[in-house]
């Protein structure tokens, strides 16, 4: 009698030590799967351009503040072409499982428009995690050109229809539509003329060949301060603090308001606990002191948006770009 007890207690024990184990072992893969483990191993952040550009050198603060919190390191993958398809596609059809995310720019919401056929869907395809930045562009006029203000511009442009010459990095670009814009709120007609890359169009504007050209601070601001370009306006809504000396082009044109943004995604099919994670993590990198002052000296402001909100701000860009676009004509097959 005291044996059977004995076994019976035994076999009670087992199978709740069992019961136990597959307990944990169930919680341990639910932690697992639902991203409260994540990461386990390093993140490569894709930047469809090419390194040294701003959104490469966004990527990389970014990158390497997050691979301190997280406790792995974070890659960042540059994979130019095709104005930023090529790499964007390759994040698009990468595993959602938050170990590949696309550090996506300005490009991202102008191509749906731009392309005549994408290899992705823009906005299926992948799900935000905030919107990282924005950057105005600054409009320079070389100082032969008898304008100082974008009133003036505007009036010379009426003046002479078509005859004004500006440059861009290339059809498509966020100067060539910026200034597409521009025309279009302005109710006047420049010519276009584009480049190869802002470098090769900065050289134009500063020799003469071309007489303005609307492009980022970071780019344009040492050839102002050196007297070889005359910056007229902004075109965020605001003045910026980085050049607080220059009018907001909505100072004369009301409503213009045209900023260059940066944005985090994940491929669609990411666990939003995950995104969630990404999100919290990235958010805090954009407070740091070091951060905002790096971001400062660039003429770009962290924003730190949440999922939701990145989501609806790329759909209302799409629209905005893709009227620009159309404007513009510009098309790529």
């Amino acid at each position: 009698m005291r044996y059977g007890l004995m076994r019976y207690t035994m076999c009670v024990l087992s199978i709740a030590l069992l019961a136990g184990g597959t307990t944990s072992a169930a919680a341990q893969a639910t932690s697992s799967s639902s991203g409260q483990a994540y990461p386990t191993k390093p993140i490569r952040v894709i930047v469809p351009s090419g390194a040294g550009g701003s959104v490469d050198t966004l990527a990389r603060l970014v990158a390497q503040k997050m691979s301190a919190s997280l406790g792995q390191q974070v890659v960042v993958e540059n994979r130019s072409g095709s104005g930023g398809v090529i790499g964007t596609d390759i994040a698009a059809r990468s595993a959602p499982d938050g170990y590949t995310l696309l550090m996506a720019y300005g490009s991202h919401v102008v191509n749906p428009t731009l392309y005549s056929k994408l290899p992705y869907d823009t906005v299926k395809d992948f799900l935000p995690i905030t919107q990282v930045a924005v950057q105005p562009l600054l409009v320079n006029v070389h100082p032969a050109l008898p304008v100082k203000s974008v009133k003036e511009l505007i009036a010379l442009a009426k003046a002479r229809p078509g005859q004004l010459n500006y440059g861009s990095a290339g059809s498509g670009s966020g100067g060539h539509l910026a200034t597409e814009i521009l025309c279009m709120m302005g109710g006047v007609k420049m010519t276009h003329v584009p480049y190869k890359g802002s470098a090769a169009a900065m050289f134009d504007v500063v020799a003469g060949n071309t007489q303005l050209m609307v492009v980022t601070l970071i780019t344009s601001l040492p050839q102002v301060r050196a007297g070889k370009l005359r910056a007229i306006g902004i075109t965020s809504a605001k003045r910026s603090p980085i050049a607080p000396e220059v009018p907001a082009v909505a100072e004369t044109i009301p409503g213009y308001d045209v900023e260059v943004s940066y944005f985090l995604l994940a491929p669609a099919g990411t666990p939003r606990d995950i995104i969630t994670k990404l999100h919290a993590e990235s958010t805090r990198t954009l407070t740091q002191p070091d951060v905002v002052e790096r971001l400062a000296r660039d003429g770009a402001t962290p924003v730190g948006n949440t999922p939701d909100e990145t989501a609806r701000y790329i759909d209302r860009e799409i629209v905005k770009w893709g009227k620009a676009v159309k404007a513009s004509s510009a098309k790529v097959q």
